[in-house]
């Protein structure tokens, strides 16, 4: 299976950015490496390879995304400036990104109904971006993701690390918030295994289950059983699982 590997200018990051394109039409969805990894990790660990069926009708556009996780959440230094290079990272994806991906698709997806998913801390992003952009992204799949940000900023008091913790700004946001009718309107999709290096993780997507649950906000979070681990063989087999749901 070919994609189209870009390379681009970000003027936000000020920087060139790399990323690569699998299929032409369909919805877009961005997928993000796990941990501090690159965009093509998702092809090295058959992750492109498992979503063939959409990718060969023309049902899906997958964008593999890079990371900047090594310059912000996993750097040393002060938090705050850690956080400040996550949020240029963030308006690379949203403002630079998805619009020059959604241009050059053959069939010109409208913004606001691109999809988000990834693995670890790749979930972590997909949900973070979805939650935080409802007007861009209106469907989820984060598998074995960790969901709050002091995890990786112990004991944080700042807040622009809050606003990038989706267990804490969730639960403090009315259940009346505007944004909350666009997250019932959208398709949200939680998983983990509940195996060898999932705890932290499965415990991070069931407060964040109970969460959405008080708010009032439908989704399908989904425990996989005891021998499913921390790993690329059951992302495998999660994603288009989930995906078959997303898009028929």
């Amino acid at each position: 299976m070919e994609g189209t590997y870009r390379r681009s200018r970000s003027e936000v990051l000020g920087r060139d950015m790399e990323y690569k394109v699998f299929g032409r039409t369909g919805r877009v969805c961005l997928a993000f490496p796990s941990q501090s990894g690159r965009f093509y990790d998702w092809e090295d660990f058959g992750m492109v390879e498992c979503l063939g069926p959409w990718l060969d009708t023309g049902a899906l556009r997958l964008v593999l995304v890079d990371s900047l996780d090594d310059e912000s959440w996993c750097a040393p230094g002060p938090y705050h400036e850690r956080m400040e290079r996550h949020e240029l990272w963030v308006r690379y994806v949203c403002d630079e990104l998805l619009p020059e991906v959604e241009a050059s698709g053959e069939d010109g997806p409208a913004r606001g109904h691109a999809m988000v998913t990834g693995c670890s801390m790749g979930a972590m992003h997909a949900a973070n971006l979805f939650f935080r952009r409802p007007d861009l992204f209106d469907a989820v799949v984060a598998l074995s993701g960790i969901y709050t940000a002091d995890y990786f900023f112990p004991g944080y008091d700042d807040p622009l690390i809050y606003e990038n913790s989706p267990e804490d700004y969730l639960a403090g946001m009315p259940a009346d918030h505007p944004y909350m009718e666009r997250y019932r309107a959208s398709r949200i999709v939680l998983c983990c295994g509940q195996g060898a290096w999932e705890g932290d993780l499965l415990a991070s997507t069931r407060r964040l289950e109970a969460t959405l649950g008080a708010k009032g906000v439908p989704a399908w979070v989904d425990y996989w059983g005891n021998d499913v681990s921390h790993d690329w063989q059951w992302w495998q087999r999660q994603l288009p699982y989930f995906m078959g749901y997303l898009l028929g």
